[in-house]
């Protein structure tokens, strides 16, 4: 079985961190959450992956090549102006001519892929959406079935006013090859906004699949903090880098924490880091690879990326520093605080 992933986006809600980056190479748990959904989909044995891309596209070809240091072969797809999330995978209906898997490349997911599949199978469906329920539904698209599972309203992005359901729209679906027949070629088209509800019009076989597993799309930098806490909590069901020397607390390879240090779980560490004298980190911190955390200084959910050079008795809290970011002695900062690589 082959898969389709999303990974065109521009990532515009998660500014600063994707001014650089395209957002599916941002890093969660020290590891671009495209590796993650690639994981995800190797663990159901789904291991071709067509790949589209558009905002800085070298550096998802230059970090998976073509997937073999990853367990999977990966087709590209660029896209010099964006298809639209149905356009995209229409443009490459040649790689499926059987049942097939369409995902986005931003979400962070522990859901049971082969059993949506089963389902999807069992319902003889043409589509099958995977829904969830959630809280704030105003960011998905929100879904009612009947009691067989067959989709009997949809509606992307409502206004509150509009709301008739909390099952969200994770953007997981499973299709038959025939959905392209209803699609057009070479324009921008959406699933959300005109396949679905064509589907809806025509009573074509679209049905959705219920999953209470972890799901969430790091749609913003808010929902980018949450799945780190969530990913080091053992929520989201992913193998953590580096050992863990005591629980709740993995560290990379060639890193040396000061035995004055205080370190409470969860925290991960990566490789080749210093953790000076008096340094404490607790509540959920993550910290990316060659980074320089000074004496004294205090972290507590924090997530910072790669070469990070943080001075003595900083006082972090919540805050979020890219790639190659310094501070200098006695910076303070506190929940929301996003500094941006370099």
């Amino acid at each position: 079985m082959r898969a389709m992933v999303m990974a065109a986006g521009v990532g515009t809600r998660l500014r600063p961190l994707t001014c650089t980056i395209p957002k599916p190479m941002v890093p969660v748990a020290n590891s671009p959450v495209l590796e993650h959904v690639f994981n995800l989909l190797k663990r159901h044995q789904i291991n071709e992956i067509v790949v589209n891309l558009h905002f800085q596209p070298h550096l998802v070809r230059e970090y998976f090549g073509d997937g073999s240091k990853f367990g999977v072969k990966i087709f590209y797809s660029p896209e010099e102006t964006l298809m639209g999330t149905a356009g995209g995978v229409k443009k490459v209906e040649q790689y499926f001519n059987d049942t097939f898997l369409v995902m986005s490349g931003d979400g962070m997911s522990n859901v049971d892929l082969t059993a949506a599949i089963e389902f999807h199978k069992k319902r003889k469906a043409l589509a099958t959406i995977v829904l969830k329920p959630v809280d704030y539904p105003l960011e998905y698209g929100v879904v009612i079935t009947d009691k067989k599972g067959k989709v009997t309203r949809f509606l992307e992005k409502p206004a509150w006013g509009e709301v008739f359901s909390n099952a969200a729209n994770t953007g997981i679906y499973i299709f038959e090859p025939e959905i392209f027949d209803e699609m057009p070629y070479g324009e921008n088209y959406d699933f959300g906004h005109q396949l679905f509800p064509k589907l809806l019009e025509k009573n074509a076989p679209l049905y959705g699949y219920v999953t209470d597993e972890y799901w969430c799309d790091i749609g913003d930098l808010i929902e980018y903090r949450q799945t780190h806490y969530s990913v080091l909590r053992g929520e989201v069901g992913i193998d953590l880098p580096g050992e863990e020397i005591s629980p709740g607390i993995w560290v990379g390879e060639g890193t040396q924490i000061h035995p004055q240090a205080i370190l409470k779980a969860p925290v991960l560490i990566g490789k080749n880091c210093v953790i000076e004298k008096g340094v404490h980190i607790s509540d959920s911190t993550t910290i990316g690879d060659d980074c320089y955390i000074g004496q004294g200084t205090s972290i507590k959910r924090g997530v910072f990326w790669d070469k990070c050079y943080v001075s003595k008795y900083n006082e972090l809290r919540g805050c979020v520093l890219g790639k190659n970011v310094s501070t200098e002695a006695n910076v303070t900062m506190f929940e929301g605080a996003i500094i941006s690589n370099d």
